[in-house]
Parts: structure tokens; sequence; C-alpha cells
């Protein structure tokens, strides 16, 4: 399944772990990497030197490629930046922030850097900072998300219209028929982001895993968009914001309800009724929890079957 991605990466399939906060440590990143995907440490959740301890450990768990996935929102973005380059890691993708900040120093130390979009617009502002990549996500995706609210399918051909770089899709994407789809609207591969969340090597709690598996359709939603919108579970906090939202509350009344550490309390520490529960709308098409290496396995399946059953009609 050779393409540019797959050439870019040097891995096997088109197909990129997303890193998210409390569920990608090195064990799902090291088992996605070595069943031919691209695995990735997701920092946005980690100290510096976690981060440092995570890379170290990966390295061991697999020879095949991995990245760092970089939300620059979050504090000690330098430190962060530095370990990466100091542990030798040859791909990241960074996110929540501005692709020029960064791409340069990273490019200049022999990195690949993708960087995270919603928008075309914002694609463009990327190619032009000089990334390798884009990942376009659309609405459907799960944790922190763009304000436009552009599903995938709508998203992906907009931007490949426009776009001269490699284009992977994000959001909503956790089958091999969804994958299909994704590339023939445009995208040379794909990130997943929810499917990966119930696996076994996740690092997020196993009560949270189970509440992704139970999940149906109808069951996320997009809010908090007045501070960085975010798609979660509905649960007792998330009924708690809408609550709120009845008395018009300012800026600062939300930050102080959400207060600190609420998506830890829920993806990692297990409270379902108080965390904060982030992940995508595709949630209600995951039914079970398994090793992340079945995971791809089944994903390049069923997509060869489509693709099969497509140039047959």
């Amino acid at each position: 399944m050779q393409n540019r991605i797959t050439e870019l990466f040097n891995i096997e399939y088109p197909i990129i772990q997303a890193g998210m906060i409390w569920n990608s440590g090195w064990r799902l990143a090291s088992a996605v990497s070595n069943s031919g995907g691209l695995g990735l440490l997701g920092a946005g959740s980690m100290y510096p030197e976690i981060l440092r301890e995570h890379i170290q450990k990966c390295k061991k768990a697999t020879a095949k490629p991995f990245g760092v996935n970089v939300p620059m929102l979050y504090p000690d973005i330098d430190k962060i930046i530095d370990i990466i380059i100091e542990e030798g890691v040859k791909i990241v993708f960074t996110s929540a922030g501005n692709p020029k900040t960064y791409t340069s120093k990273l490019k200049e130390n022999g990195i690949t850097v993708v960087h995270v979009v919603s928008s075309v617009k914002f694609a463009l502002k990327a190619q032009e900072a000089g990334v390798d990549a884009i990942v376009a996500e659309g609405f459907e995706a799960g944790g922190h998300n763009g304000r436009e609210e552009t599903t995938t399918f709508t998203l992906i051909p907009m931007v490949k219209e426009q776009l001269k770089i490699p284009l992977i899709a994000a959001g909503g994407i956790a089958t091999g028929r969804g994958m299909l789809a994704a590339m023939v609207l445009g995208a040379d591969g794909v990130q997943v982001g929810s499917r990966f969340v119930a696996s076994e090597e996740a690092s997020s709690h196993r009560a949270f895993k189970q509440m992704v598996v139970d999940a149906k359709e109808g069951d996320t939603q997009l809010t908090l968009k007045e501070l960085a919108p975010v798609r979660m579970l509905k649960n007792k906090f998330f009924e708690s914001v809408m609550q709120l939202y009845t008395t018009n509350p300012s800026k600062e009344d939300l930050v102080k309800h959400l207060g600190r550490a609420r998506a830890k309390r829920g993806m990692f520490e297990g409270d379902m009724e108080e965390g904060e529960l982030e992940i995508g709308q595709i949630a209600g098409l995951i039914h079970d929890i398994k090793p992340a290496a079945q995971i791809l396995k089944d994903m390049v399946a069923e997509f060869e079957k489509a693709k099969k059953e497509i140039i047959n009609l």
C-alpha cells in the first residue's frame, strides 16, 4: 500500500495513530509502529521529562518510525521541542498553534513536520510555513477541535483542491471503509484517534475505554467553544456545563467551572462522572477493546475488501 504518506514516514500502511492526551503513551505508539502504521506519543499530557521517558521507552520497544504530537498551546513547549531534538525523534506533528513557530527549527534538525488544521485557510498557511504534510481534521473528531464545524468529508476535498503537499484525513475514521472513503476524496492517508483509545495498549483508564465501547450515536457533543472547542462524552460534568450555559456565563465562569486537570481526572484516572471524556462521534461504531495490532490489521483487511467491491461495481 505504497503512496506519498508511506514514503514520507517509511511505514507500511498510511495509517497514523493520533497523539491523544492521556491515551497515547509509548506502549500504544510502539504497538502501532510495530504493526506497520505510524505511532505517535501524545506530548500534550506529559511534562517534559515524562515525554523524554516515553521517547526512550518507545525507542527500545520498536525499531520502526514513530513520532510525537505537540499541541503548541501547552506550557513548557520550548523544553518539549528541545527534548524531541535531543532524543533524535524524526517525526513531529504540531497542532493548536502557528506552524511558523517551530517548523524551521525542527526541519533544520532533520525532522519531518506535519501540522494539524481544521480549515483550508490554515492548511495553506501551514504549507507556506514549510511543513511536509497536513492533517485536515473534521468536526467529528474527539478532543479539541476547530471552530469552523466543517465535517471531514467536506473538508478533505476542499483542502485537496488547493494543497500541493501530502494530505492526511482525520475525524470520524475508525474502519477500513472509512479509510477508503477518505482516500477516494483525496487523502493520502488517515489519522485515527478514537478507535485506538479502545485498545489494550492505550494508557487511558479501562473505565473510559469501556464507556467509549458503550457509546451510541449522539452520545458526544462539541462544547466550551469560548475556551477551546472540545468534543466529549455526555456525563455528569457535561450536563453541568450545559446547565451553566443557561445562565449566560462569562468566559471566566467557564474556566472556573472547568477547573484544572479535568481531562486527566476522566480519561486517565477513571472518574466517569466528573471527568472530561474526550472522544469522537465515531465512538458509536466502536464495539470492543482489542490490541492495537489487531485494530490495524482489521482496518487494512476491510480497506482491501471494500476497494475490491468498488472495483466490481
